[in-house]
């Protein structure tokens, strides 16, 4: 009775520890990134970060790239979850893009140098050789779909290609966040202005 109790129980602790594993890695792994960034962080420091074993990290993740654009999807969802959760009641073109504005930017705020960090992944290359879509151009496919949908409701010029229309929003928000920090421009102002003239270039 004893030994196979044993047994059970040296069954389930792997099974245990995995999961418990996995998270300590993502963890240390976001925090490396956004402090070193891609290249200066080595699998080792990320195992290291977690209080892991070095091999430990290869039981979860093939190399770091595969982490890397694991955590580039996990801030994407992130970001999508808040935004979707502050959508405004009222559904007009303006009130929905302030409102995905803001929640970038207090997502932003929240979340120092996570967004800058995961938008790095336009130079990295996944493990089947293929190059993995940049975050802001899937970003920009996001916008799309906001686009698509205002063309549907009569909202927004019908004559516009939402794909590139969408990937314009998504350069004109990234160019404005860089240059808004580096001027100092205060947040209500930045969105002000973004807001008023993405609804204006977009309507009929």
């Amino acid at each position: 009775m004893e030994q196979s109790a044993l047994a059970k129980t040296a069954d389930i602790r792997p099974i245990r520890r995995k999961p418990e594993s996995l998270s300590k890695l993502k963890r240390a792994a976001r925090k490396l990134f956004v402090e070193r960034g891609y290249h200066a962080t080595r699998p080792q420091d990320i195992a290291r970060e977690a209080g892991l074993g070095h091999g430990t990290f290869y039981l979860h993740y093939p190399d770091k790239k595969a982490c890397f654009l694991a955590f580039v999807d996990e801030a994407r969802d992130e970001l999508h979850e808040y935004m979707i959760a502050r959508q405004p009641a009222e559904k007009t073109l303006e009130a929905t893009i302030a409102a995905n504005l803001k929640a970038i930017y207090e997502y932003s705020a929240e979340h120092p140098g996570v967004l800058a960090a995961a938008m790095t992944d336009e130079l990295v290359i996944d493990a089947e050789g293929a190059q993995a879509t940049p975050l802001l151009v899937r970003w920009g496919f996001d916008w799309g779909d906001i686009v698509r949908e205002a063309m549907r409701s009569g909202q927004a010029c019908d004559s516009y290609n939402p794909e590139i229309v969408g990937q314009a929003i998504l350069g004109a928000i990234h160019q404005t966040a860089s240059e808004g920090a580096r001027s100092q421009r205060g947040r209500e102002e930045v969105l002000d202005n973004l807001t008023r003239f993405l609804v204006k270039a977009l309507k009929p």
